[in-house]
């Protein structure tokens, strides 16, 4: 009866031993789930915190490889339009001017008629070289009828001679007498020649006073009115014009511009550059560099520079005041051409995190981290790859900003 006692207060004593250690088994289990419920709120605040906060940035676009494919400007000058074809045109002779056929701003021909001078002088002494010539030619085919005659007599006088029907001497007569009108026929066909010559200069003459059109172009000054003096002289005295206009050939427009010394190293022929006239502010001109004056202009320290304008249009005139970019050579930006997939973004868009290079794409209001590839860089951009052309990206983002947080544009 005690061993039944003794075997039962030891079953009492494991039961408890086994119920404490089920109490503290349950107790770590309750300690590990507690932990686990604290860290999930931690991390649900967090994300909640993160999810709720908004953050000010400043956007930019990612730009496609064309959009810098426009090369950038090393110089700019100031300078005019001119004109290579420009002419003042004038008279050969000097004369009183009756008519006179244009106006400024009208378009002309070449060979056009723009005036006339009084020819009564030219056309009196043309009808006298003229008649001077008539005489001459007259007296030549006297001399040269002459000269037949003379010649068919000796032939005659050869004929008689074997049956002494003629004297020796009438055949020397007959002899010298053509030799003399060949002679005079000589002469006088020279004669004639120079009094055509005189015809011709008499022609000449009376067509300087027909003022024409040395080429086609625009009447920019008209200097000269009926009734007035020209010469194309100057004689100083006031009253005599040496011009009746002053043409324009249009297609010949190109700019002057002066590039500081200092700077001319950075201007080559066939450089291409954009024009922007001073009335057309809004306007770019393609143009590309003509040549480079070899001389410098020792007051103001600067090299002229002819520019060709590669279009052309009625609203360019010359004298117009203009503006020059000089642009780098196509040979050195088309290096700068990107490889497919690759975009342009602002330098300050590509920040690091986490060891790698990324950029933050705003989707929907939130910043959405990608990870890019950096390529080649040109002044303040950057080309990448890892995110489409036109993305809205952010431009400089903070160091606080995290994926997926909410972004706002601007500042408060």
């Amino acid at each position: 009866m005690t061993a039944d006692k003794n075997e039962l207060l030891a079953r009492l004593r494991i039961d408890r031993e086994l119920r404490d250690e089920a109490q503290t088994s349950q107790r770590l289990w309750w300690l590990i789930l507690a932990v686990v419920a604290v860290a999930a709120l931690a991390a649900g605040g967090y994300f909640l915190l993160l999810r709720g906060r908004t953050v000010r940035v400043s956007e930019a676009t990612a730009l496609a490889p064309s959009a810098l494919s426009t090369p950038t400007a090393v110089l700019q000058a100031s300078g005019y339009v001119t004109a290579e074809r420009e002419a003042t045109v004038s008279s050969e002779i000097a004369g009183l001017l009756t008519q006179v056929f244009i106006q400024e701003g009208e378009h002309v021909r070449r060979g056009q008629i723009l005036a006339r001078l009084d020819d009564s002088s030219q056309r009196a002494t043309l009808a006298q070289a003229r008649a001077q010539w008539e005489a001459a030619q007259a007296l030549l085919a006297q001399y040269q009828a002459q000269l037949a005659q003379a010649r068919l007599d000796l032939d005659r006088d050869r004929a008689l001679i074997g049956a002494h029907l003629v004297s020796e001497q009438a055949l020397e007569q007959a002899r010298t007498q053509v030799a003399v009108l060949a002679a005079q026929v000589l002469s006088q066909r020279r004669v004639a020649q120079l009094d055509r010559a005189g015809v011709d200069a008499a022609q000449v003459q009376e067509d300087y006073t027909v003022v024409r059109a040395p080429f086609s172009g625009v009447v920019v000054d008209k200097a000269a009115q009926m009734g007035e003096m020209i010469s194309p002289i100057f004689g100083g005295g006031g009253f005599t014009q040496t011009g009746i206009a002053t043409i324009v050939d249009m297609s010949s427009l190109e700019v002057d511009v002066d590039v500081n010394e200092a700077y001319i190293e950075r201007v080559h022929s066939g450089q291409p550059a954009v024009a922007v006239l001073d009335a057309y502010p809004n306007w770019n001109i393609p143009a590309h560099v003509i040549a480079i004056v070899p001389t410098a202009d020792k007051s103001k320290a600067t090299v002229r520079v002819r520019v060709a304008l590669d279009s052309k249009s009625r609203r360019i005139l010359p004298q117009m005041g203009v503006r020059v970019s000089f642009l780098e050579s196509a040979a050195k930006h088309s290096a700068l051409a990107l490889p497919a997939g690759m975009v342009w973004v602002p330098a300050s868009a590509v920040v690091r995190r986490g060891g790698r290079s990324v950029v933050f794409v705003i989707e929907k209001s939130r910043a959405s981290e990608r990870a890019v590839t950096p390529g080649p860089a040109r002044g303040d951009m950057q080309s990448v790859s890892g995110i489409a052309d036109g993305a809205s990206i952010v431009s400089s983002p903070p160091a606080q900003l995290r994926d997926g947080e909410r972004v706002a544009i601007g500042s408060e």
